[in-house]
């Protein structure tokens, strides 16, 4: 695919920025090249590379659940300001 002029208007809405009339004059070349780079990655050959959704082959990346000592409970419940029946209080804000 071949871009002989990128329309860079469009490029600028899509991405949602005003340019100035010399900003589009400055940016023009440098559009074009990142437009070219982008077809010319379309044209890798790319039959054996496996289809991933991250750079990095991370999975499950999570920690051991380990049972560590706490505050009673008793202490968190004397701690708020208002307390009851084991339960926090708070002010009612849906009728």
């Amino acid at each position: 695919m071949s871009h002989d002029n990128v329309d860079i208007q469009k490029i600028a809405h899509l991405a949602r920025l005003e340019l100035t009339p010399e900003e589009r004059e400055k940016l023009g070349p440098q559009f074009q090249k990142i437009v070219e780079y982008i077809d010319h990655l379309g044209t890798l050959n790319t039959e054996n590379v496996e289809p991933t959704s991250h750079v990095l082959p991370l999975q499950n990346v999570l920690r051991e659940d380990e049972v560590v000592a706490r505050f009673p409970e008793a202490d968190y419940l004397r701690l708020a300001p208002r307390a009851a029946k084991g339960h926090y209080e708070v002010p009612k804000i849906i009728s």
